[in-house]
């Protein structure tokens, strides 16, 4: 069995036909899906699947791309929704400098107010970061000061460098289908050397779909193909993957095990 540890089902794409996009994941193995959340209007869809289907989970959080319409978010509405039984994560959060679609500030304190969350909850930080490793890590850095919490770098696509640090602060690092990508040379480098027990692998669907399917919308079922990429390079059977990976999800998000 593997799990999606991070789709959209909600976004457009998917969930024209989720019912199908579901049973085409069931089928190809796919035996759990994290349905990750990016804006607060859109928590009660994500929740309501999750409440709806037995192996579909939720998380609550708001994107950095969304930040600035979420400034006065505080933590008592991420508290409140994450008391569902079908919550079982905080984000996605985080920091995106690539397209800065919100004010950097704005996306720093509202990460910090995600990470408070997490850590007052117990629940896994679903951290998204793209061109803003030092702020990234820094953060990090300073709030596991103040007190650990777990958390999850999302769809890594960062260097090699960042990879040690989020791993030395204890978080774990989740694959998507970019690593299939033949320029993702630098990334593979780092995908074969993530610790076993610290590893995840994702979609990101309806985005990012792996080879042999690039073109097309990515679903859920598609993380069998990055899986068995992974596998083969980490020079391991994917059977011994999904093993791996479906332990550690379930070791991560503990709400879920329960």
């Amino acid at each position: 069995m593997l799990i999606d540890s991070h789709c959209h089902l909600e976004y457009e794409g998917l969930v024209e036909d989720q019912q199908g996009v579901l049973a085409r994941a069931r089928e190809a193995g796919i035996g759990g899906f994290l349905n990750i959340s990016t804006r607060q209007r859109e928590w009660g869809k994500v929740v309501g699947t999750a409440a709806r289907e037995a192996d579909v989970w939720a998380s609550i959080g708001i994107h950095p791309h969304e930040a600035d319409q979420h400034a006065d978010l505080g933590e008592g509405a991420l508290l409140e929704a994450a008391t569902h039984p079908k919550v079982i994560g905080i984000g996605e959060t985080g920091l995106d400098y690539y397209y800065d679609k919100s004010d950097r500030g704005v996306q720093q304190a509202l990460f910090r107010t995600h990470i408070a969350v997490s850590r007052e909850t117990g629940l896994p930080l679903i951290v998204h970061t793209r061109n803003a490793e030092a702020d990234t890590a820094r953060i990090l850095e300073e709030e596991m000061g103040k007190g650990a919490f777990p958390a999850l770098i999302h769809c890594f696509t960062a260097s090699a460098e960042f990879g040690r640090k989020v791993l030395d602060l204890g978080l774990t690092i989740s694959l998507s289908g970019i690593v299939t990508f033949k320029n993702a040379k630098d990334l593979q480098a780092v995908a074969s050397g993530i610790p076993e027990d610290r590893l995840l692998v994702e979609t990101d669907a309806p985005f990012l779909a792996p080879v042999p399917h690039r073109g097309r919308t990515c679903e859920p079922a598609y993380t069998a193909d990055t899986a068995g990429f992974v596998a083969r390079l980490r020079g391991t059977t994917p059977e011994h993957l999904a093993e791996a990976t479906t332990r550690n999800f379930f070791a991560l998000f503990r709400k879920a095990a329960a």
